[in-house]
């Protein structure tokens, strides 16, 4: 049963989500309870302009899938990124380490509240609350150009 990630209230894509102030306009994903006791998949390191460095976290249905490189991912489905702007440690050097948290971010698999968005539902918050509608906007429309095969999902198991 899905429930972690989307509030009770209906979304239309590309229309704003009424109702909820915590969940993300469009899609009305809310950011899920006990999110960062689920499983690690992967890091990620973004460069300028960004310069972040990020973990995607899944839930049970989630880490199903990417071990078995299972596509496209089932309903039920929750992935979440964090993200920290980098800095450079101070007791090592050569390393970098999270500094001021940026954004969480969560998607959401529902093949029939978000067929319009291959089957996808997205949030993005800064300190836990959702951004405005304009970035919510663009969040389909980038995964749909640049990873549509992979089920317009970025992110691939950490080996």
């Amino acid at each position: 049963m899905l429930t972690a990630g989307i509030s009770s209230a209906p979304a239309a894509p590309l229309t704003p989500s009424p109702g909820n102030p915590d969940a993300s306009p469009i899609y009305g994903v809310t950011i899920p309870d006990g999110y960062r006791k689920w499983q690690f998949i992967a890091p990620a390191h973004e460069t300028a302009p960004l310069d972040e460095l990020r973990v995607v976290l899944g839930n049970p249905s989630a880490i199903a899938a990417v071990e078995k490189n299972q596509l496209p991912y089932p309903d039920g489905t929750v992935l979440v990124k964090l993200a920290w702007k980098h800095v450079q440690s101070k007791e090592f050097a050569p390393a970098y380490i999270p500094g001021k948290a940026t954004t969480v971010q969560v998607m959401v698999k529902d093949s029939k509240k978000y067929a319009a968005t291959g089957g996808w539902g997205f949030g993005r918050f800064i300190d836990g609350k959702p951004t405005d509608l304009a970035q919510h906007q663009t969040c389909f429309a980038c995964h749909q150009a640049l990873v549509k095969n992979n089920d317009y999902v970025f992110t691939r198991l950490a080996p």
